[in-house]
């Protein structure tokens, strides 16, 4: 028996694995960005929540750029909302030399707070 056939009927190659032919799949090649926390949360919220959209873009090989894309916009909007919300509360660079501890706390709570709602309007949306 050959170790691989080809079928010109759907254009596939064969390779026989025991007593089977099994077809020769691969997925298309994708160009790999990186992913960074906010692109790693919303993967394992799709892998326990959505299988069916995540294996729809894992096997179409659109997974990365999907992330990616998923993981500017999170970082886009905390650093966006970071901002406002420093500037409506009168966190300022005044107020970090003239009380430090009072900066940290009052940014802590601001991260913390656009933190949250990226989680829950993005992330896990």
């Amino acid at each position: 028996m050959e170790k691989r056939i080809y079928d010109e009927k759907n254009e596939l190659w064969y390779e026989l694995q025991g007593d089977y032919y099994l077809p020769c799949l691969s997925l298309p090649e994708e160009e790999q960005k990186s992913v960074g926390v906010w692109g790693q949360r919303h993967i394992r919220y799709l892998k326990q929540y959505h299988k069916v959209f995540y294996m729809n873009l894992l096997t179409s090989g659109k997974l990365n750029n999907y992330l990616a894309d998923i993981d500017n916009q999170a970082e886009e909007m905390f650093s966006r909302l970071v901002k406002q919300l420093a500037e409506q509360e009168n966190v300022t660079e005044k107020l970090k030399a003239e009380n430090q501890m009072l900066w940290v706390q009052k940014m802590n709570n601001i991260h913390n707070r656009a933190t949250e709602v990226v989680i829950s309007d993005l992330i896990y949306a």
